[in-house]
């Protein structure tokens, strides 16, 4: 009878204690804190027992929570006679102290209570039950123990929003990577997969009536057992999928729900529930359409299906990560499931159709077949991010477009890391937190690598790969060494020397060179790599040829592998000289250079960015000669090339471009960032760098101001007359017209030297934002609008915008977040001061994630004034990062990275990052996520 308290379902030989069983190990913890330890990949070991099968009761009561799991324990076939963590022949369970009250322990056919350090031990973090007591507890006929545990935790007071926590008014879990020690004693590593057959959730009925776990649900009622007589609800379920730990879920509250269906490609009908606070489900429906199309994305392409005939999703909005892929239950911050036109911008929708496709993929690429360790993470990471990409690209009807986005976002963040302090390949060797490594490097870098097998193999090649690796691994946790050997079976191949990417940082540097012979009409085209591999890498370098003098391509889209250091590659039979479109597609991770910079390059540049074939190459040409350019007005030399003239006939070509794929034309218009052009500085500058592309902006302005004009003004009867007002469409041209139009808007406020430039900018920019009703237009203008200064009329503007912007939020977290970040980024002299007033301003919060981020992160990524030379911007990051490491140490060390790249800077600057730096350092105590950045940046 499930509607009985779960304890009274169990044998039980067990005595309650008031006191804890590990109440002295959490005291000695606390006054004497373990020394952060170093996890290495190749100490890896299975453990000698493992569980198979799991129960869980959850009991929810205000500011205490009772779980009692009962683990079904045997041996691991993949570990015979040998012993594991620390020698110990035994059990060995994870556990925090701190955050788990022990209160109960035993095993079936044990007699009488368990005797600490004679039955088991406690460590700091483990539990540690010793074989020969699990053994007296083993059943006769098979070798299966039953441990049975009882713990106390306190979800309320749990600020690292790891485990189980509090966010709202609802009870809500996170476990990856190991947020489940933190719930109850288990061994918390994904290489122990067990089948939770029954998870019993119990909470006061009125207030947490939707009670939510794992799989499907095989009963709910209500019971007795509230502390007042209050009737409590229960719910049990059941997953038949084994599963590790980390892919466990819960969720109890009080929440709507908007449900819908979907029926598989083989009939089998799902029931989608999403679920959010009964404010906010109206904002669900496009999250719900874009589950159905990533879906019917999986069959298309890869002939998966989903496996249950239910799945949950639930928006929470105090969340460390962006989502996560619970079997059967996603728990998604509210950032990227909620949108509606009002609240939430062209790039939000992006975003939450991309994450619930990345979510929804895990279900195949992560849960089925997961990871063995945590060193495996891009095993899922990297290979579910390609697969999301190329959903996007195929959603947005445009890989041109997802890939400039895609390969902008590594350039600005990955190739940062690869060339920082906690630079680590795609597969780390080494870690203290595992939280510090869902990384760009791991992620997005991961993908690429994914991206080059594809590319390596053909599509129909990548699909066998894939086949194979689910029909060999389905159910199992494997190693990146199992998806290479899968890929390379399926087709035949050797590609043994690929998988030296999984074991390289850093950011290889390919060079080329070429020459063609008249008389053999022969082209050469020689490639040199350079890497931190002490061997060479295999490559691919897709490479197309335009003739010289025609423009037209004479070789299409042709796949070099580089295997050596050097290598020459010929094309014969060509008529004449002819240019190389390289690395088309961005077809590897890597810094593309010429052997040898001549006079000639930025002319080859300015004809590829005219005439090349490849999309992406022709954006890249054009990007290319802005950051020339940007460069030689930061260095002041402007005066003595070209560069200007090629940069002015490009803009002028991408202003005047023809048909209606807005998109390309508003990237072709947008300047590198400048987190895009440090990464090509030895020792950056990012005030003279901010003055340097904000004047090769405000050039190009001036000059084509009449036709940027003329252009915003044609967008914006354009649009009008095809339907504004509340009716937001989300075509991929008309996301594209606001994305140009708005690109526009950027360039026509930067004209503002004079008070009639800025009287006539904020002029524009307020009228931009009172007519628009779309979340897109109206915040680009307010974006313009929070970076003007000047006279009485403009500053009004400014802040009649800003204020009318946070009335209208009504107390909409995710306006509010933009409200804040707006003003966070803003370019203005006292932006700091701005800021630090902010952080008192009685909507911000440094507990919930998504505000801290709006303002404090968002502040770093201001990147002149932050690094403002004299350091406060550092004191202040410091300030904040110290305060939030008592709170929530993921959050944390996220925040202490914008310190760690003292390095690229001068030598006062650097000194003050340091100063800042070691101030962390030397704070007691200290989180292991934030110790590790830190002293990693430091040593």
């Amino acid at each position: 009878d499930f509607s009985l308290p779960f304890h009274f379902l169990l044998r039980s030989n067990r005595t309650m204690t008031s006191t804890p069983l590990n109440a002295a190990l959490a005291a000695e913890t606390k006054a004497n804190p373990p020394k952060p330890v170093e996890v290495v990949r190749l100490e890896y070991a299975p453990l000698k027992y493992v569980v198979s099968k799991v129960s869980l009761d959850f009991k929810l009561y205000t500011g205490r929570t009772l779980v009692e799991s009962v683990l079904t324990v045997t041996d691991n076939d993949l570990q015979k006679g040998e012993s594991d963590v620390g020698g110990e022949d035994g059990l060995v369970l994870d556990g925090e102290e701190a955050t788990v009250k022990l209160l109960e322990l035993s095993i079936d056919g044990c007699e009488g209570a368990l005797v600490a350090d004679v039955d088991y031990i406690l460590k700091p973090g483990k539990l540690i039950i010793k074989g020969v007591t699990l053994r007296r507890g083993a059943s006769k006929n098979e070798n299966v123990m039953v441990v049975r545990t009882t713990v106390e935790i306190v979800p309320e007071d749990n600020t690292q929003l790891s485990g189980l926590y509090k966010s709202g008014d609802m009870y809500c879990t996170q476990c990856e990577a190991e947020g489940f020690r933190r719930i109850t004693y288990y061994p918390d590593r994904p290489d122990v997969m067990a089948t939770f057959e029954q998870v019993r959730v119990e909470a006061n009925a009125k207030d947490f009536p939707v009670l939510l776990s794992n799989g499907n649900l095989v009963k709910e009622g209500t019971c007795e057992g509230g502390t007042n007589g209050d009737t409590r609800k229960f719910a049990v379920w059941s997953d038949p999928f084994p599963k590790p730990s980390y892919l466990f879920a819960l969720v109890a509250g009080d929440l709507g729900c908007l449900e819908d269906s979907f029926t598989t490609m083989s009939g089998r009908n799902v029931a989608l529930r999403f679920y959010s606070e009964h404010k906010n489900v109206s904002k669900l429906s496009y999250a719900v359409e874009s589950l159905k199309r990533a879906m019917k994305w999986d069959e298309d392409t890869f002939g998966l299906e989903y496996d249950l005939d239910l799945f949950n999703v639930v928006a929470v909005e105090s969340f460390n990560m962006g989502a996560m892929e619970n079997k059967s239950l996603n728990v998604f911050n509210t950032s990227c499931v909620l949108a509606d036109p009002k609240t939430s911008s062209d790039a939000n929708y992006f975003r939450v159709e991309g994450i619930i496709g990345h979510e929804y993929f895990h279900n195949w690429t992560g849960n089925r077949v997961t990871c063995r360790d945590w060193f495996q993470l891009t095993l899922k990471e990297g290979l579910t991010v390609y697969r999301d990409q190329e959903f996007s690209g195929d959603m947005m009807q445009s890989h041109a477009v997802k890939r400039i986005e895609d390969v902008s976002s590594l350039r600005g963040r990955q190739f940062a890391e690869d060339a920082g302090p906690m630079s680590h390949p795609v597969r780390p060797d080494s870690y203290i937190s595992m939280d510090n490594f869902y990384t760009a490097t791991v992620y997005s870098k991961g993908a690429e690598v994914v991206r080059m097998y594809r590319t390596l193999l053909g599509k129909v090649g990548f699909r066998k790969g894939m086949d194979l690796y689910f029909e060999r691994h389905d159910g199992n946790a494997v190693t990146c060494d199992d998806f290479l050997s899968a890929m390379g079976d399926a087709n035949g191949v050797d590609l043994s020397q690929f998988s030296r990417w999984y074991q390289t940082n850093g950011t290889p540097t390919v060079k080329y060179s070429s020459k063609y012979d008249g008389e053999s009409k022969t082209y050469y085209l020689t490639l040199t790599q350079e890497s931190n591999c002490d061997e060479p890498l295999l490559i691919p370098i897709s490479v197309g040829l335009l003739d010289k003098a025609s423009g037209e391509e004479v070789v299409a889209t042709k796949v070099l592998e580089l295997k050596e250091k050097e290598q020459t590659f010929e094309f014969d039979g060509l008529n004449g000289d002819v240019l190389p479109s390289m690395l088309r597609g961005f077809s590897a991770p890597v810094k593309l250079v010429r052997a040898e910079a001549d006079a000639s390059e930025e002319e080859d540049l300015a004809f590829l960015a005219a005439r090349d074939t490849d999309g992406f190459n022709r954006w890249e040409a054009g990007q290319k000669l802005y950051t020339s350019l940007i460069f030689q007005t930061l260095e002041g030399n402007q005066d003595e090339s070209k560069t200007l003239d090629y940069v002015e006939e490009a803009f002028a070509r991408a202003l005047n471009m023809d048909g209606n794929d807005y998109s390309i034309q508003a990237y072709a218009l947008t300047l590198p960032s400048e987190s895009t052009l440090a990464e090509e500085m030895t020792v950056v500058d990012p005030v003279a760098l901010h003055k340097a592309r904000g004047d090769v902006r405000e050039s190009l302005a001036r000059k084509y101001l009449h036709e940027i004009r003329a252009k915003y003004d044609e967008l914006t009867e354009a649009m009008e007359s095809s339907g504004s007002g509340e009716d937001i469409k989300l075509d991929a041209t008309s996301i594209g017209q606001r994305r140009l139009r708005n690109v526009l808007l950027g360039y026509l406020c930067c004209i503002k030297d004079t008070a009639e430039e800025r009287d006539a900018a904020s002029e524009l920019a307020m009228k931009q934002f009172e007519s628009s009703y779309g979340m897109t237009d109206r915040y680009s203008a307010l974006n313009c609008l929070a970076s003007m200064d000047g006279e009485e009329s403009v500053v009004a503007r400014r802040d009649a915008a800003l204020q009318k912007f946070y009335d209208d939020a009504n107390g909409d977290a995710l306006v509010l977040n933009k409200w804040f970040m707006c003003q966070a980024v803003a370019d203005l002299p006292d932006v700091l001061d701005r800021v630090k007033a902010l952080v008192k301003h009685p909507d911000f919060t440094l507990t919930n994630p998504n505000r801290c981020s709006s303002l404090i992160s968002a502040f770093t990524m201001n990147a002149a004034h932050f690094h403002a030379e004299d350091g406060e911007g550092y004191k202040f990051l410091g300030d904040m990062t110290a305060q939030v490491d008592k709170l929530n140490p993921q959050l944390s060390s996220r925040m202490g990275r914008g310190l760690i790249q003292w390095r690229k800077y001068s030598e006062e600057r650097g000194a003050l990052m340091k100063e800042a730096l070691q101030e962390l350092a030397d704070m007691k105590p200290i989180s292991s996520d934030l110790f590790e950045v830190v002293s990693s940046s430091l040593n």
